[in-house]
């Protein structure tokens, strides 16, 4: 019969029950919100230690907890429930491992089993959210379930499941049905490398696709000064590029479909998984982590940031090909990645100056997961931001520390090293004589190392870090190597960051979706689809060759790294869109996706100075007018 829900509900947060393990249940009856225990969004997020469950007291939460605390495993975010459905593994949270995990349909050959997670659509009282729960056991007409978010009333004394649904075997197939009359089943997902009887992984249908571009009308809203340049962040951005957003038509933008963008949060979680999974066998493997050409006085420090900080990485930006072949990902940035500040303030200050009320903005939100996820990392209470002297890096830094503002920190830009000396202890302070103990830098670890090699300091069975100069001379692996500061991102980034790292991961998820071939040496599959040649530690586009099926050259960038050893990925150019070839990006805050940003290029490379593009995401109808 259907359930009652019309019950007295416990005020929120009241612990309802446990589940099979001891695992809490609690009600999240939100109209009971008391404000002044929960003031702010951040407020609601629930976490184990550094790793994070959900909002508080949602079934997501309920069920990403049920399977941490029984099982060591947990699956990636996602934005609603019914997005569960869609993903096909579990990560091992003591070692990375990444485990498969199958869906099974509603009404289809395979049974559901306990521990099984149970899937809903989007519908009826579970409208647009969807629902999951967790299959506790399995009799012969019928399931037992727990979840949270559904009923707000205490559980009979002793009870460990919340309600039980009929159980029936038609036409050769399992069929659960629901309490509720209005709600839709998808079926029960379960970690299994056996795919019989399982779903395919549901993907983005053709002609929802590609990017296109659209204009806004020209009412001479860009003909003068549109940003504030009273506001420090934004005339930093105004002294770097003026008043655009890109060089040659400020009215234009372009926009996605919301399944493409629903792929693309799927396609950002998993990947940061595969490159974790992928780190952690580099760091295993001398041999492999010889090809990634750090210096072996720095392999024990790296190993051991990545014990110690595996969940402190803050952000990073993952770059992807997105047309109507696919998703593919070129690389990950998760070493000082940019683009933050347009994405997060300028381009949504674009659309209001320009009248744009289409669509939503895939970059809106990303500095308050950014002060998020300060809030739950190791940073000390006050922060040093360290910058190069470079008019784009002094907006990136202005941008950072207005995130740590939010988060509760107390910061100061340091731009260059000029303002560091030792004291008379030996210890780093700054013009102020702070110590510095903590750091977050726009510098990429890769300098750190090329710093290390230039001046012949690898030879030295330790780095060689100063603890005084007669001249005060201060350099930068003196202060990102020094072991008392804590330095954002980790020193471990620099392996995913590393383009060596492209060939590891097709060597252990080959054929992977979202993954072009990759190797250290060309092949004869890489010659006949076309390759690029990427040097290892490169950074913004710099010497990438790119090669077509006939050895003919398609593009080819200059820069500081042509003496670095290269790695091959199958050739797979960008989209040309309104004359442009066009790239999507994808930001990672907390080991999360975060926003989205599409960048620009006359050339197929995308570059450092290469255009930021307004991006707007249209509901699927919309998309396709």
């Amino acid at each position: 019969m259907p359930v009652d829900i019309t019950e007295q509900n416990e005020p929120f947060g009241t612990l309802l029950g446990y589940a099979p393990g001891g695992v809490a249940i609690y009600s999240s009856d939100y109209s009971s919100v008391n404000k002044d225990d929960y003031p702010d969004d951040a407020s609601f997020r629930s976490y184990i230690g550094h790793e994070y469950m959900g909002y508080k007291w949602q079934c997501v939460e309920f069920a990403r907890r049920f399977l941490y605390l029984n099982y060591g495993v947990v699956f990636t975010d996602v934005g609603m429930a019914h997005e569960i459905f869609s993903l096909r593994i579990l990560r091992h949270v003591v070692d990375e491992e990444l485990l498969p995990l199958q869906a099974f349909a509603n009404g289809g050959k395979k049974e559901p089993i306990a521990g099984a997670l149970l899937v809903w659509q989007e519908a009826g009282i579970f409208k647009r959210t969807g629902h999951v729960a967790i299959i506790t056991e399995v009799l012969a007409d019928k399931v037992r379930i727990v979840e949270q978010n559904v009923l707000h009333t205490h559980l009979p004394a002793g009870q460990q499941w919340t309600r039980e649904l009929p159980l029936t075997y038609i036409s050769g197939g399992y069929q659960l049905h629901d309490t509720f009359t209005d709600t839709v089943i998808l079926g029960w997902m379960i970690q299994t490398a056996d795919p019989t009887d399982s779903l395919e992984q549901p993907t983005t249908p053709l002609e929802l696709r590609p990017i296109h571009q659209r204009q806004i009308p020209n009412n001479g809203q860009f003909a003068g000064k549109w940003l504030n340049e009273n506001d420090p962040l934004e005339q930093a951005y105004v002294m770097a590029s003026g008043h655009n957003v890109n060089h040659d038509n400020p009215y234009q933008y372009f926009t996605l479909s919301e399944s493409a963008q629903q792929e693309l949060i799927r396609a950002t979680n998993e990947l940061h998984l595969m490159y974790l999974h992928a780190t952690d066998r580099v760091l295993k493997d001398d041999k492999l982590l010889r090809t990634f050409n750090v210096p072996e006085m720095l392999w024990p420090r790296i190993r051991l940031s990545w014990k110690m900080r595996r969940y402190q990485m803050i952000t990073g930006r993952l770059d992807f090909c997105m047309d109507e072949r696919g998703l593919k990902v070129y690389e990950y940035n998760a070493d000082s990645a940019s683009c933050h500040t347009e994405t997060g303030i300028i381009l949504q200050k674009w659309a209001a100056q320009g009248g744009l009320t289409a669509g939503t903005n895939p970059g809106d939100g990303l500095i308050d997961v950014l002060t998020e996820a300060w809030k739950h990392s190791d940073a000390k209470p006050f922060v040093h931001i360290m910058q190069d002297n470079d008019s784009e890096e002094n907006y990136h830094a202005l941008f950072m520390q207005k995130a740590l503002t939010q988060a509760g920190f107390e910061s100061k830009i340091l731009h260059g090293l000029d303002d560091l000396h030792w004291d008379r202890r030996g210890q780093l302070v700054d013009t102020d004589n702070r110590s510095i103990n903590c750091v977050w830098k726009t510098w990429a670890w890769e300098t750190v190392i090329e710093q290390l090699q230039q001046d012949g300091e690898t030879q030295f069975f330790a780095p060689p870090i100063r603890t005084g100069h007669p001249d005060n001379q201060v350099r930068l692996i003196d202060v990102l190597l020094r072991p008392e500061v804590n330095v954002f991102e980790p020193l471990w980034t620099v392996i995913p960051s590393n383009k060596a790292i492209l060939p590891v991961l097709w060597s252990l998820f080959p054929n992977h979706r979202y993954l072009l071939e990759a190797t250290f040496e060309l092949n004869d599959s890489l010659i006949e689809k076309g390759y690029a040649i990427k040097p290892i530690g490169g950074r913004r586009g710099d010497n990438i060759e790119l090669i077509n099926h006939d050895e003919q050259v398609l593009g080819k960038t200059a820069g500081k790294f042509a003496q670095q050893e290269n790695i091959y990925q199958q050739l797979w150019c960008l989209p040309k869109v309104a004359n442009k070839y066009v790239q999507v990006c994808t930001f990672t805050v907390g080991g999360h996706y975060g926003g989205t940003c599409l960048r620009s290029d006359p050339s197929l490379v995308i570059k450092g100075e290469s255009d930021m593009e307004p991006l707007r995401v249209l509901n699927d109808d919309e998309f396709i007018k």
